[in-house]
């Protein structure tokens, strides 16, 4: 009996100095009420938990997902036996060091049948938590402690995290509308959306910074520089924008501050004539702060009705592939999944690759789905 096994061979992966108010008392900042007091402590330092948490977690969450996959049980060639049911899968199969394509499958990878025909939608949230490899968990995380840190001493717990995980939710939905037959891992569209918050808080916030320009330029050059990174293959690049994007415009609405004259008129001068003269914010934060809510509600909804049918983005837009891949002598963008045609004949297994025609035959008997696919994927490439 012939059964066709689907093995997707690509897994995509997806400053300024502020000038802050003088330093008031305590003591007199809290007597002069909680509101006072917490207006003030925008502009201080907190002490940073939820990034380094974040990144325990995916730390953790990659290490079980080495044990669920214990490639030497499940694939027949294996990298660094040695570490047991943590060793990587093949280089040809996996080339960043981790598990195979199934398993992050299991554990909760972004992909889209299951997502519109499976009603799984707690995939667009679980697959920011999984990585495809040791060097995909590695540059994801020390990108994370880098510019994490830095917005929760500034903003706090509660805005970094909801800014992370919504901008990570927003990547998946627009990685879902164009990423159609591979699945997709990784904190990149969560990472790209602390990037556009950085943006769009140095936007919002502009007249408390200093070196303003430099600032801003040292910012866009680096978003630019991880984008471009992003046209290379096995790189989902749409989870970097739809991210970029969410994160630029939820920076307008969770990271916007009080003027700095505001402030420092409203806790030093509490007895001064001028009092009022200042408002809090300045009417173009009040604007973009209206704007943006209205789109980022307005984008979510749009695209989860056209997830939730179907909707391939890719028939609509003939050049919007290129802003994941550009084809090069180098390398291929094709995304299309390969298939091999397997026969069980006793203890001996009959490969056949679809897409090159190869055929290989095996002695394995009673071969799981893991080992066939670990198989297919070295005939194939």
């Amino acid at each position: 009996m012939a059964e066709h096994h689907p093995l997707d061979i690509q897994i995509n992966s997806r400053q300024g100095t502020a000038i802050h108010p003088i330093e008031a008392d305590g003591q007199s900042l809290q007597a002069s009420g909680s509101v006072a007091f917490w207006e003030v402590k925008q502009f201080r330092k907190w002490i940073p938990w939820l990034i380094p948490s974040f990144v325990i977690a995916n730390i953790v969450t990659f290490f079980i997902t080495m044990s669920v996959n214990n490639c030497p049980k499940n694939s027949v060639s294996c990298i660094a036996r040695f570490l047991g049911r943590f060793s990587f899968q093949s280089l040809k199969e996996n080339p960043l060091l981790g598990p195979s394509s199934l398993t992050l499958r299991r554990m909760g990878a972004l992909e889209v049948n299951k997502v519109v025909h499976g009603n799984q939608l707690w995939r667009l949230i679980t697959c920011i938590w999984l990585h495809a490899g040791v060097f995909h968990l590695l540059a994801n995380m020390l990108s994370l402690l880098v510019i994490g840190i830095r917005l929760e001493q500034e903003f706090g717990f509660i805005r970094i995290g909801l800014l992370y995980v919504i901008s990570g939710f927003g990547g998946s939905l627009l990685s879902s509308l164009f990423i159609q037959s591979n699945i997709s891992v990784g904190a990149s569209g969560a990472l790209f959306g602390l990037l556009g918050g950085m943006l769009s808080e140095l936007i919002t916030n502009w007249t408390i910074y200093s070196n303003k320009v430099a600032a801003l330029v040292t910012l866009l050059v680096i978003i630019a520089i991880n984008l471009a990174v992003g046209i290379l293959p096995h790189v989902d690049n749409f989870a970097h924008i739809g991210g970029f994007i969410s994160g630029f415009l939820l920076g307008f609405v969770f990271l916007i501050r009080p003027q700095f004259g505001w402030v420092s008129q409203r806790y030093t001068s509490q007895t001064n004539s001028s009092f009022g003269a200042n408002h809090k914010f300045k009417i173009y934060q009040c604007v973009l702060w209206i704007i943006s809510l209205i789109l980022l509600i307005a984008g979510f909804t749009v695209g989860m009705v056209l997830l939730s049918r179907g909707f391939d983005a890719n028939r609509h837009c003939s050049w919007c592939h290129y802003l994941s891949c550009v084809p090069t002598s180098k390398w291929s963008c094709n995304s299309e999944p390969t298939y091999c045609l397997s026969q069980q004949v006793g203890n001996q297994l009959n490969l056949t690759c679809s897409s090159n025609g190869k055929f290989r035959t095996y002695i394995l008997p009673n071969a799981s789905n893991s080992a066939i696919q670990g198989l297919c994927s070295s005939l194939c490439n």
